[in-house]
Order: structure tokens, then sequence, then C-alpha cells
């Protein structure tokens, strides 16, 4: 039975244990200042002793594919070069960092964002197909602003190569590994998807695997990455689209996301995050409590309705997100039962995220204790806690549990382009209590209690 402390190996690099920060929003952008703040974001997490790092979602384009505002565009090698600042500084503490590679596809800002398209009035999405009848509807009543431009066949190669290198690029510059953004509705998500997926060409679905165009992608990046970056550590996330709403009757199953995820091994991925998602960016991937004091928050009011187009918008999406907060179920570890099922079939590496939030649940995941001898997944992750608790890992390895009441407080903002911070006054004042008491530091936390 492993434990969070042993090292684990991803593609042959050792990692000193198994606990991982989640790909998060960091919200630094390309422009001046941008490395200092991934630094100033990551740097502290790998000095609490967090194992591995992963830098969040990365646009590999030069223009649309952002999902949020301020998301940093790792197409341009210069800028890149550039992150050897923050490579170094994670190796300084003994830690390893991988980038997470992205492209939003029909997710992207100008699809969206209100004023952002006002700026960018001419900005096509890249799309795998016709967008669904869902999404057209939403553009004919004015809620969103559809632009697709369909990737011919020729196409889809180019944007692979572009994955490949950015991967490149990334190696060059320090970075560990690679992490590609195979889920909350990113393009490679869009491929993976019969929702999204209707081509007629070798990226289509194929009868009886709906995600075979998916795993042509993927194939296609892991192989660019492989002629851009050598033999880099390659990870992706693995949809299960079984949150998906009702009213959606083509989508990746269960089963289909193990298939897919067998199929990926096969490819020659050295690991695999397995999640369960919707066709949509909703609370599925941030499920917890309605974020009320972030949507209440006065200093934000003309921002939201400047991101969404008018106060009456917001405050119809500020009701969408109280019934949403109703649907996700909340269970610590929501993805253990698909990494578990991935993980009895393949042997690589399988990372587990989502709503973990005690050292109990990490040990439990790990299979540390497990008395129905389930295999255990191999690495475990947080991402919010992390805006809470910057140099959590401390207090995990020590035993401790995370902070963060997953409140989401901290998400809401972020449309905006607001750093990931933690807006909960009593998990900021318990957070400056234990800081005081040194349990951050490299001494155990709990001698401090």
């Amino acid at each position: 039975m492993a434990s969070l402390d042993d090292p684990v190996e991803i593609g042959g690099l050792t990692l000193p244990n198994r606990l991982y920060r989640a790909p998060l929003l960091e919200c630094a952008g390309n422009g001046e200042g941008a490395v200092e703040t991934l630094i100033d974001e990551l740097e502290p997490t790998a000095a609490s002793g967090v194992g591995l790092v992963f830098q969040g979602a990365s646009i590999v384009t030069p223009d649309s594919g952002c999902a949020a505002p301020n998301m940093t565009r790792v197409h341009d090698p210069d800028f890149v070069a550039e992150l050897s600042r923050l490579t170094g500084a994670v190796h300084d503490h003994g830690g390893r960092i991988f980038l997470q590679l992205a492209q939003g596809g029909l997710r992207s800002m100008e699809v969206w964002h209100a004023g952002y398209r006002r700026e960018h009035p001419e900005m096509e999405q890249l799309a795998v197909s016709r967008p669904p009848w869902q999404l057209r509807v939403l553009d004919r009543a004015g809620l969103i602003d559809l632009s697709p431009r369909v990737l011919s066949t020729t196409a889809v190669y180019d944007l692979a190569e572009q994955f490949g290198r950015a991967a490149g690029y990334a190696v060059d510059a320090g970075y560990d590994g690679i992490h590609l953004s195979g889920a909350n509705m990113s393009i490679v998500q869009q491929f993976c998807s019969p929702f999204y997926n209707r081509r007629d060409d070798e990226f289509g679905p194929d009868p009886g695997e709906p995600a075979a165009g998916g795993r042509r992608f993927l194939a296609a990046i892991h192989d660019a990455v492989r002629d851009h970056a050598g033999d880099v550590p390659l990870v992706t996330k693995v949809p299960a689209e079984t949150v998906a709403p009702k009213f959606v009757r083509r989508y990746l199953s269960f089963d289909d996301a193990v298939g897919l995820a067998t199929a990926l091994v096969d490819v020659g991925y050295d690991a695999v995050v397995p999640v369960e998602v919707s066709t949509f960016w909703d609370m599925s991937i941030v499920r917890g409590a309605y974020p009320d004091r972030a949507w209440d928050a006065t200093d934000l009011q003309a921002d939201y309705a400047a991101a969404f187009g008018s106060p009456h918008y917001a405050r119809a999406l500020k009701l969408l997100n109280r019934l949403q907060a109703r649907r996700f179920d909340r269970e610590s570890g929501w993805n253990a039962h698909l990494c578990r099922a991935v993980r009895d079939r393949i042997d690589v590496p399988v990372l587990c995220e989502g709503g973990i939030r005690t050292r109990e649940t990490c040990d439990r995941l790990l299979g540390a204790g497990d008395g129905d001898r389930r295999p255990g997944v191999d690495l475990v992750g947080l991402g919010r806690p992390f805006y809470a608790e910057p140099r959590l890992g401390r207090r995990l390895l020590d035993g401790e549990d995370a902070l963060c009441e997953s409140c989401n407080n901290c998400t809401v903002p972020q449309v905006t382009g607001e750093r990931g911070r933690c807006r909960t006054p009593s998990v900021v004042r318990e957070r400056a209590r234990l800081d005081e008491q040194g349990a951050y530091d490299d001494e155990s936390a709990s001698s401090t209690e």
C-alpha cells in the first residue's frame, strides 16, 4: 500500500512523493511581470514539499483559445525561455513542474465574454465540427457569440504540431513534463466527445468507439510532442461526460472513458488523469457551495456586468450558479471510482483529483488501509486549497487537513481576470494563525498545535 510520502515515477521521472498541485488558473498573462506572478504563485507550493506542480492551462495558439482572462500563452519561444526562472525556482526546492497545454475551442472567451467580444469582433473559434444545436440556440438568443472555424484535416495536424512545438519550448525552459488539458470543455475534450465531434474524416468517431476521433487527435499530439520534446513524461486528462445535463443524449460514458484511457496508454502516454465532467464548462469542475460572497462583492459588480454583457445577464448566471451548486455531488475525491476503474486496466500511473481536502482521503485513495483491496491510485492532487494555503503541502505531508471549505468564492472573480485567492474570512484568519505558529515551516506542523 502506497503512502503519500512515497516516491513514484512518471515516464522514468522520479517524484519525491505522491502529492501534486492540480492545474489552476494563475491569471498571469504574458505581459510585464507574468513570470514573477507565476513564481509567486507556484514556488511556495514547491517549497512546502509538494512533489509535482502543474502550471495551469497555457494556450498553444497565438490567438483565440483562452477560456478566461489573463491566461498565459506559450506559442512564443522567447517568452517560454523566460520561464526557466520559474522551473529553476521549483527545482531549487526539490520539486518537479509540468506545463499544462490547452486550447479552448468553443469554450474560448470570444464566445462568452461580452467585453472581449467587443474588442475582438473578427475573432473565430477553432471548432471540431459544426457547433451542437444547443449552442446554436444560445447564439441566436444573443447569450453567446459563435464564429466557428471548423478545422480541416490538415488544420487538425497543424494544431497537434502547435502542441508539440510548445512542449519543445517548455522542455528547453526546464519543465519536467507535459500535461494536456483533455477535459473541462477544452478542444481536446471536444475531439473526444460525441456531443461535439460529428466529423467524417479520420478524426471523427467510429461505430462502437465514440472517442475514436479524440484518441487519434491525442495520438497526433503525442507524436508531435515526441518529435519536439523527446521522451519527456506526457500526461493527459481523460474525460467521462457522466454529469452532462439530461438533455444531452450523446456523451462519453464511464466505460468510454475507461476504454479511452486504456487506448492512450497503448499510444504511449505515461500517465492519465480520469475525470467525470459535463459537456459544458459548469460547476461540475468546481463542486461545492454556492459562492454567495463572491457574487455579492460590491467591488466586482461592474466587472461582472462587463464580462457578461449586462447586470441582468450577470444576475441570470448567478441564479444558474446557485442551481448547479445544488446539483453536483460534493463527495470528497469524486473521481475516485473512475480512477480506480482505469487503474485496474492499465500499468502506468493514475492521478486522482476532485474535492480532496483531508489527509485521510489521500491515504484512502492511495490504498493505504483500504479494506476491500481495490486498486489504489498513484498520485493525489488538490487545486483550490492552494489558493487558501499556498504552502499547504507541508501540513498535508505532516498528516493535517486543508482549510479549504469548497465555498467557491475564489472561482467566480476569475471570469474578470482576478487571480485565485481565498475570499472567505474565517479561512484567511486561520491560515494567518497557522502561519504565525510556524505550521508551514519545514518542522512538523503538528509540533505547533
